[in-house]
């Protein structure tokens, strides 16, 4: 009850007097609001309920200007499957925020108690205003001229428009509005710790802090550059997919071209008839070593009776180009010719780069490229995941798809040069361990999408599923090694593969038992936790298996089948 000036306002119940309640049901993104980062206000309006304010309210008596005015009201706001938010509105001549804080502190412990006597004093609430500095008439004094403002101003809109006055201040307020919006640009989006993350970005309790949840996609894209704890796990992979990239360049512009071995049908022949004085003219002008060599007419008689010799076609593709101009020129290449050792291998070295092409078929690189093309799918893929799912539940349901395909793409493709180059003499073999892998892969990415696959307790379930890929690979290893057990490259390339399955196998235990986090809970939250471990050692793993491609592809390119 509002008295006149300068009374001071009344609590009044009567009984039946009682508190509005208002239910309503909404389908808004409860996730959204319940979490923790800077929103606008304004999203929230709707949760609150509406409290009639003291110009709503015609005075109780011309005569002693007394009105009646509702205390507080509540809404109770369900969010169907997801939860509740109880929104409270009050009067503040009633109380300040602390007090109406302790009184519904107090109303839910009776409630909760049924008897006032076992309430806790200390949250019983005080409304008492008093105080020495005269501070109770101040605030009343101010109290009563906005509520006799208030009420006149609400009375001339029933018959005008907003006053001069009103329109005063609201174009005074609006200023301070444009700054606030513009002050509002540019706060930084806030990082979150894990216990007010929602159930879908929730995957390493160990993990307290820096966490972003829910930006915008804008405000994502441009956190890559920032720190959180997903920065290294961001670029641990990105860098590696820019490796794997230049890799892949670097492979295909180095490795030789494969060449049409019916153009060199008749190539004794034609050497036989070339002109030499002027293919000496030509060699000149792009081997500075030649002058050192004695004339190409006996060259051409050294040609003459080694090529015709040799069964060109059925072993062209196994000739390494070294051992051939060795055996066909000895005494151009031997050390008894008296020739300078190093322009003897300057010599070679030329030679070797224009006679490649035509004396070497390289065995087909399809199964090399489709590995590195895994890798880089894989490492791209698992960038973009930890980049962009803290946008939103579904972004983090397609990133984390993605990047469970990757690493079955990258596993899958793994083998295809340990089987191919192995089994390529055995199609039998080799299409059989090509096709378990391939559909043991796919079979993998469909079990990934199913949604409870991401879940934090099906992590040993995911780290077992991807194991069981890898671990499927020793059967080939170990038949190429009873196939190939006297040559050394296959030694080799069991050595590193070996290596890779360490690699991947430590990885896998680091990112399941979540070590070193689990030891020191927040103290890696930056840098030093398991997945970014795991990034590092899935790349060192990737890169072992590289440099076995490489002895694969020699090893082929020199023996064939």
């Amino acid at each position: 009850m509002a008295q006149p000036e300068p009374g001071i306002p009344e609590l009044i119940y009567t009984q039946g007097d009682s508190v509005s309640v208002t239910v309503v049901e909404s389908y808004g993104d409860f996730v959204y609001l319940s979490s923790n980062f800077p929103r606008e206000v304004e999203e929230f309006y709707t949760l609150v309920p509406e409290l009639a304010s003291s110009s709503s309210f015609a005075p109780i008596s011309n005569a002693t200007q007394a009105a009646k005015l509702p205390m507080s009201s509540v809404q109770i706001t369900v969010f169907p499957n997801c939860g509740i938010c109880i929104g409270l509105a009050y009067h503040h001549v009633v109380a300040d925020g602390r007090t109406f804080n302790n009184f519904i502190k107090a109303w839910a412990s009776f409630s909760r108690l049924g008897d006032s006597s076992k309430v806790d004093v200390r949250s019983k609430p005080s409304y008492d205003q008093e105080s020495s500095s005269g501070a109770a008439l101040i605030f009343l004094s101010w109290w009563f001229f906005n509520f006799q403002k208030m009420g006149s101003e609400i009375h001339n809109f029933e018959d005008s428009k907003l006053s001069s006055e009103a329109m005063e201040d609201h174009q005074a307020c609006s200023p301070k509005e444009g700054k606030g919006k513009r002050l509002w640009k540019k706060v930084k989006y806030q990082l979150v710790e894990y216990h007010t993350l929602p159930n879908y970005l929730r995957d390493n309790e160990y993990i307290l802090g820096h966490y972003r949840s829910e930006w915008p996609l804008k405000q994502v894209l441009l956190s890559m550059f920032t720190i959180h704890n997903e920065t290294l796990n961001v670029w641990t992979h990105l860098i590696g997919f820019f490796l794997f990239l230049s890799l892949t360049i670097y492979t295909a512009i180095k490795l030789p071209e494969v060449v049409d071995l019916h153009a060199l049908q008749h190539f004794p022949d034609v050497l036989k008839k070339a002109d030499l004085h002027k293919l000496h003219e030509e060699f000149m002008t792009c081997l500075p070593s030649l002058p050192n060599m004695p004339d190409l007419n006996r060259l051409r008689e050294e040609l003459k009776t080694s090529l015709p010799s040799m069964d060109l076609l059925p072993s062209l593709s196994g000739w390494h180009v070294m051992e051939l101009l060795n055996n066909c020129l000895p005494q151009r290449f031997s050390h008894g010719n008296q020739t300078d050792v190093c322009v003897l291998s300057s010599m070679k070295e030329d030679l070797a780069n224009i006679v490649a092409p035509l004396m070497l078929r390289p065995i087909t690189r399809w199964p090399f490229f489709a590995f590195l093309g895994g890798a880089m799918f894989c490492l791209l893929s698992s960038s973009a995941c930890h980049l962009l799912s803290c946008h939103s539940e579904r972004m983090s349901y397609i990133m984390l798809r993605l990047d469970y395909a990757g690493i079955a793409a990258l596993i899958s493709t793994s083998f295809y040069p340990l089987v191919y180059y192995s089994f390529m003499c055995n199609p039998f073999f080799c299409n059989l361990y090509m096709g378990f892998i391939t559909l043991l892969g796919i079979a993998t990415v469909l079990v990934s999408l199913i949604p409870v696959f991401q879940n934090p307790e099906y992590r040993i379930v995911r780290v077992s599923l991807f194991l069981s890929m890898g671990m499927s690979g020793i059967l080939p290893v170990m038949h190429k090694l009873v196939l190939f057990s006297d040559q050394p490259e296959a030694l080799h390339t069991t050595g590193y593969e070996i290596l890779m399955g360490a690699l991947y196998g430590v990885g896998a235990l680091v990112y399941a038992t979540r070590v070193p986090e689990r030891w020191m809970p927040g103290k890696f939250d930056i840098a030093g936790h398991s997945h970014q471990l795991f990034h590092i050692l899935v790349v060192a793993g990737a890169y072992t298996h590289y440099r076995a491609g490489l002895v694969y592809l020699k090893w082929r390119d020199l023996e064939g089948c």
